[in-house]
């Protein structure tokens, strides 16, 4: 495989982006979103892989690797940020699973992912040594690729599946993130821990970046940033968001004939590009 020197650029400017600043990432689900959230000032797009199954009629965790990574080659069509795509679990249990797609996401001119280390929705996990074996097949991937710069973002769902006891959970992570960066990883990523003094634990406990997901309710950008986290993301959150007015409108509509629900709508131009 061949990688041209846009791509590898893109995957410089990424770990740049980590390494100058906290990256904030507001998830794309496809090509539109990933536009609108550039031209609002993103630095870099990380696609959410549920939004990616809703807007295709799927259900979560129901994309195929293919599916995936043509998805991730029309959002890398739209922007001219770096790219970085949430693999799930690599669509398959094994090391070669997860090269294969590593190669298919490179092919599609992303320079990150995102890899999870749970079995199934709720668990259970891989082992330590299996997620690690995973990751290093990752690594060795990317780099048989042509893109050894490849951002690794190892998912740890300890928490968002509440694995083990709860005084244990943070212990776990902590072993897990050890593991997974001395297997190649370049981030940890602990949906749903989102305790600023266990987060500052973590972020002290390790050289890889952390990356904390956002929501409503929780701590905000600057909070995070104090624990020490780097990387912030919304996962589903503007999805939602998205499909929430679409329902609100359809409703508002269909029920009083009105349309105030598209008041705030995006700007539209003929050319068929989003305004500013």
């Amino acid at each position: 495989m061949s990688v041209d020197a846009r791509t590898q650029d893109k995957a410089l400017r990424l770990r740049a982006l980590l390494d100058e600043s906290v990256l904030v990432l507001p998830n794309a689900w496809d090509a539109g979103s990933a536009a609108v959230i550039a031209a609002a000032g993103a630095r870099a797009i990380a696609t959410t892989s549920a939004g990616v199954s809703w807007a295709l009629g799927l259900a979560n965790g129901r994309l195929s690797r293919a599916e995936m990574a043509e998805a991730a080659r029309r959002v890398t069509a739209a922007v001219d940020v770096p790219v970085t795509v949430d693999v799930e679990a690599g669509y398959g249990p094994t090391p070669q699973d997860v090269a294969a797609t590593v190669h298919a996401v490179i092919e599609a001119g992303a320079v990150g992912i995102n890899l999870e280390d749970s079995t199934a929705a709720g668990g259970p996990l891989f082992t330590v040594q299996e997620q690690a074996a995973r990751i290093r097949a990752a690594r060795h991937a990317a780099t048989e690729a042509g893109l050894p710069e490849l951002l690794i973002n190892a998912r740890t769902d300890v928490f968002i599946f509440q694995i083990g006891e709860p005084e244990t959970r943070l212990d776990e992570v902590l072993t897990r993130t050890a593991a997974y960066a001395e297997a190649g990883a370049d981030g940890i990523f602990v949906p749903k821990l989102l305790d600023l003094a266990a987060l500052h634990r973590l972020a002290e406990s390790t050289s890889l970046p952390v990356n904390a997901l956002a929501g409503p309710g929780g701590p905000s950008v600057a909070q995070l940033t104090e624990a020490g986290v780097r990387r912030i993301s919304l996962g589903t959150g503007v999805a939602q968001a998205a499909y929430a007015a679409a329902r609100q409108a359809a409703l508002e509509v269909l029920s009083t004939g009105t349309y105030t629900t598209l008041d705030s709508s995006h700007g539209f131009n003929p050319d068929g590009l989003f305004s500013h």
